[in-house]
């Protein structure tokens, strides 16, 4: 499923094209995807401005003049695909078509439909049900490290799976979450009530430096997703850990005691580190 860097890119890439332009057609292929779409959704997007556009978590959000907004989640397989000028026909798993005053069209396309679309209120975004519980943007400046310390405070849980919990962080996956934890110099197996204080203080601004770095590289590309323009998410080659089972980490290369990145399975999802410097 993509992750912040990956949301973060396609709703750049999405604002560059839609903002301040007119929404002259939609048609909807299908009623739903994981839930129901809203009734009505082509005719109520169609001749809408798209005024702005905002992440929150793995969500987007497109913002229309008429009070209302969007809101985009990818799933598993979704992805948005930017063409100048109208094809002879629709893509395959092409569900939501939105064609601008200027001639582009975006489809939002999505094999597994575990991908959703919505409207909500634009004041009242943050009441939306998929959108209220979750925690702070882990770009914002008000995620430090007392914050997290405070949401991590008694939790017996691995550190890892208190950071996938989209209610202390919101966005972060498995991907970034084993790349923060390497550059912390922390283990994926510590209790996350060890964590505030002076890790925490480590930690912070090891999430801050690989979520910018990711969303600057495009993102990772896995499987299906892809940027808008169809490019491709690069942040892969530079994985410290990720997907290197057996490899030397840069902080032990060649060194007798080095075991080499280490893969596990915690949550049954794959979890790769190094033993020796992550305690």
């Amino acid at each position: 499923m993509p992750e912040l860097p990956e949301v973060e890119t396609v709703m750049r890439g999405l604002q560059a094209r839609l903002e301040g332009r007119r929404i002259v057609r939609a048609v909807a292929h299908r009623p739903d995807l994981r839930w129901q779409l809203p009734a009505n959704l082509a005719q109520r997007l169609t001749g809408a401005r798209v005024t702005g556009f905002r992440r929150r978590g793995k969500y987007i959000l497109m913002r229309l003049d008429g009070g209302d907004s969007v809101l985009l989640h990818l799933g598993m397989s979704g992805r948005m695909v930017l063409t100048p000028g109208i094809p002879n026909q629709a893509a395959m798993h092409e569900h939501l078509v939105l064609e601008t005053d200027d001639g582009w069209r975006v489809g939002f396309v999505d094999p597994r439909r575990f991908g959703s679309v919505d409207l909500v209120p634009t004041a009242q975004e943050e009441q939306h049900r998929l959108l209220a519980g979750l925690g702070p943007e882990p770009l914002d400046p008000d995620f430090t490290a007392a914050r997290l310390s405070a949401a991590l405070e008694g939790k017996r849980t691995p550190i890892k799976a208190a950071l996938l919990d989209q209610k202390v962080v919101a966005g972060i996956g498995n991907i970034y979450v084993c790349e923060a934890l390497f550059r912390a110099r922390l283990s994926p197996l510590r209790s996350a009530y060890t964590i505030p204080g002076a890790r925490a203080a480590r930690l912070v601004p090891a999430i801050r430096q690989t979520l910018t770095e990711a969303i600057a590289a495009g993102g990772s590309s896995l499987r299906d997703y892809v940027q808008p323009d169809g490019e491709l998410g690069y942040f892969q080659h530079a994985w410290k850990v990720y997907g290197r089972e057996g490899e030397p980490c840069e902080h032990c290369p060649g060194k007798p005691a080095c075991p080499g990145v280490r893969r596990i399975t915690q949550s049954a999802r794959s979890t790769f580190y190094c033993p020796r410097t992550q305690r």
